[in-house]
């Protein structure tokens, strides 16, 4: 059982989420209850199956892409299972046609908030956190991060593994780079200023905003040597990216642990050259509206309000020219 619960002889609670350590997530699970009964008090089975189910919910946070990655894709385990597994969902919202892909599993997905009595040989109920999720998002226990990101190009049926070595002057053309765009917070403001520095640098640029469907992005981003974007989730498809390609964060005020273990070791972990660019407050939009020595004071919401919710950042072109020109060096080598 990797979910929070409570159990006694005969039934037993519980929320299959795995950040069981996060309050406010756990919050959002609906709790299941699990009895044990003897065969012939059970209600006939609709249908029966001989390989195992495995419950879990995508409630929490997992309607923002990074999270669902986190909490449950990389929890999944399912090269164990060889695709003969069924996924059992309470809370399934769009997850099913975002992220359901037939090398994950070969078999229907279940809504089990509704009402139906489906009969397994096995059934697993919630999802892993090997170690504190919380602190440590891609912590997956004996797998890698770099398998996980290998299997994905597999699932994804992803044309290159490597990032190969790329110059202005060879036939294979200037090294591609994906800017992500973002729409509400953290907006790169300057974008257009930073993909047409980077052009006159060599790159061939493409400023892009994640879309919904995630086999196109998958496709998208796989074709890129670097790939560059402000603090936020549109970074977890660095997943997709060949390896030795390279991850360019931006890094707004305030940002810096978060932005290390969100991006940066999963990066290095998944064999990709890392960077970041570290925003200075004259780069940055708190720079105007807030007081920053009485929103460190504070809690994590008044934090997540101010820094991660109410803050674009406007780069000072001459300092991040020197982080491009590393970015091409390494795709160069």
């Amino acid at each position: 059982m990797a979910s929070s619960q409570q159990h006694n002889s005969s039934s037993w609670t519980a929320k299959p989420y795995a950040r069981k350590g996060d309050t406010l997530a756990m919050q959002r699970i609906k709790e299941l209850k699990i009895k044990h009964q003897a065969i012939d008090t059970i209600p006939p089975c609709d249908q029966n199956f001989t390989i195992p189910a495995i419950i879990f919910s995508t409630g929490g946070y997992v309607g923002n892409h990074y999270h669902a990655f986190t909490d449950v894709l990389t929890r999944l385990d399912v090269s164990t299972f060889n695709q003969t597994v069924v996924f059992l969902i309470t809370t399934p919202d769009n997850w099913t046609s975002k992220y359901k892909r037939d090398k994950l599993s070969k078999y229907n997905v279940y809504d089990i908030d509704k009402e139906k009595v489906l009969c397994f040989s096995r059934v697993i109920v919630g999802l892993e956190a090997h170690k504190n999720v919380i602190v440590d998002p891609w912590d997956l226990g004996h797998h890698s991060i770099r398998n996980f990101s290998e299997f994905l190009r597999s699932v994804y049926s992803l044309g290159r593994d490597q990032s190969v070595n790329r110059c202005r002057t060879c036939k294979l053309g200037p090294p591609r780079m994906l800017i992500i765009c973002r729409r509400k917070s953290r907006r790169l403001v300057n974008k257009h200023a930073v993909a047409n520095l980077a052009r006159t640098l060599g790159f061939e640029v493409v400023l892009k905003q994640m879309v919904w469907n995630v086999s196109l992005v998958a496709q998208l981003v796989n074709s890129f040597d670097v790939m560059v974007g402000v603090h936020g989730a549109g970074l977890t498809n660095m997943v997709f990216l060949p390896e030795n390609a390279v991850v360019v964060q931006i890094v707004p005020l305030g940002l810096d642990y978060i932005a290390r273990t969100c991006f940066q070791m999963p990066a290095e972990s998944m064999k990709l050259r890392y960077l970041d660019y570290k925003v200075t407050l004259n780069e940055s939009s708190l720079s105007e509206n807030y007081s920053l020595d009485k929103t460190a004071k504070k809690g994590f919401d008044d934090f997540r309000s101010v820094y991660l919710d109410h803050q674009d950042v406007n780069i000072d072109l001459g300092r991040f020219k020197r982080t491009l020109l590393r970015a091409l060096e390494l795709v160069g080598t």
